[in-house]
């Protein structure tokens, strides 16, 4: 062998070996950083697939800062390719990818008997508004679809950075709109029985649009029946609350990784994570009407046994407040809307999991549509974590725990 090429082979592979090493150090500091307590359900498996995604991330940040391509793009690459598993669709079930006023849709309808119309359900995938698609609930809403009886429809609504706010939410109106005006005609759906759905950021699109409905009280214009709300992202004025505190590094969302989908929504500047951590974009004079709504005291004492410190007032910046003051409107922060506009919101299906960051403002959520006298039902799941139904029926990553999940959404869509 030429003495060239084999000085190139032995750069090459000490290239490799020096990058490896590097991602193996960076995923074992992220792994010490990270808390999973013992009462988390498969806490070890949990662990396990955390470090999977870690090292995923780590590689995404890494190409990234090389130049190589968007961390982000890299990571929806990743998933599409190795960790979304698409089986072939089960009898009894008939799925067609559409476009509903131009938004990519998959639409699931049972192919069982059905006396009269079908209700219906829209869901908006979860992400951070920057990864979900139709096809990583796939899964999810086949199985919604086959055990209730309901016709289903995924958007693909377009994500962040590439399309920031309000251009997903605007997504998720349009399909749903389009959806109720064709429901009864093409889909054999009763319009009267259709309601949005989502999981974490795709439950805040849901609150959202239907707060946006609300607010424009458009006559001939049908409006959904329910709200059904997995683990949902509802407010960004406050990230530290008992529940961010307890769950600030328990997988697969931490504390700054939910500041960090935010801003990814609103603008992408990545300087301001510390300071929304902080709160110093929260104007004064809002302070006291958050507080109220926010309060730790309108938790339930089980939510406070882990304990937490109450967290300083922070200094108001008006110029970081400027950068991102659509973060605190309705629109993106729903559990921060009026009471005008809550108390049009349809009735409410909020599930909350003890082991995520998101817990607290599932709650806070559930107490201002019953102080308005709301029609809400809650369901808390002890052992859960951000993201399990995520992997429901997805092999070896998948959480038997996810199943409890999708049990409650089915009981509470087959009363609709």
């Amino acid at each position: 062998m030429d003495i060239g090429i084999a000085i190139l082979i032995i750069g090459f592979a000490a290239l490799v070996a020096a990058f490896l090493l590097l991602v193996i150090g960076l995923v074992y500091s992220e792994l010490m950083n990270s808390d999973i307590p013992r009462g988390v359900a498969n806490r070890w498996k949990l662990h396990m697939v955390h470090g999977l995604f870690v090292g995923i991330a780590i590689v995404g940040r890494i190409l990234h800062r090389l130049g190589v391509c968007h961390q982000i793009s890299f990571l929806r690459r990743f998933v599409a390719c190795f960790l979304t598993r698409l089986n072939p669709v089960p009898a009894g079930l008939r799925v067609k990818d559409m476009k509903f006023s131009d938004v990519p849709v998959r639409v699931y309808e049972p192919t069982t008997v059905c006396d009269g119309l079908r209700r219906g359900l829209v869901y908006f995938p979860g992400g951070g508004w920057v990864l979900g698609n139709i096809d990583s609930v796939d899964e999810v809403c086949r199985h919604i679809a086959k055990e209730t009886n309901t016709t289903v429809v995924s958007v693909g609504y377009r994500l962040a950075p590439e399309h920031r706010y309000p251009a997903p939410l605007d997504d998720c109106e349009a399909a749903t709109c389009h959806f109720l005006s064709v429901a009864e005609a093409e889909f054999s759906v009763d319009p009267h029985r259709v309601a949005v759905g989502g999981d974490s950021t795709g439950a805040n699109l849901a609150a959202a649009l239907c707060q946006r409905l609300a607010r424009r009280e458009i006559g001939h214009l049908l409006f959904p029946c329910a709200q059904v709300l997995i683990y949902p992202a509802l407010q960004m004025a406050d990230f530290n609350l008992p529940s961010y505190q307890q769950n600030h590094a328990v997988p697969i969302l931490f504390r700054g990784r939910m500041a960090f989908y935010f801003l990814q929504y609103l603008n992408g500047d990545m300087s301001l994570c510390q300071d929304v951590l902080e709160g110093i974009h929260v104007p004064n004079e809002l302070k006291p009407r958050y507080e109220e709504w926010l309060s730790p005291s309108n938790l339930p004492a089980g939510f406070l046994a882990r304990g937490y410190d109450k967290h300083p007032t922070a200094e108001y910046n008006g110029q970081v407040y400027h950068a991102m003051k659509d973060g605190l409107e309705h629109e993106v922060s729903p559990l921060l809307a009026e009471d005008a506009d809550i108390q049009k919101t349809p009735p409410t299906f909020i599930l909350t999991c003890e082991y995520d960051v998101l817990r607290d403002e599932g709650y806070l959520y559930r107490k201002r549509l019953l102080d308005m006298e709301k029609d809400v039902t809650w369901h808390h799941v002890a052992g859960g974590f951000h993201g399990m139904i995520n992997f429901f029926n997805q092999g070896w990553l998948g959480f038997p725990s996810a199943v409890q999940v999708l049990d409650c959404v089915v009981d509470y869509i087959k009363k609709l």
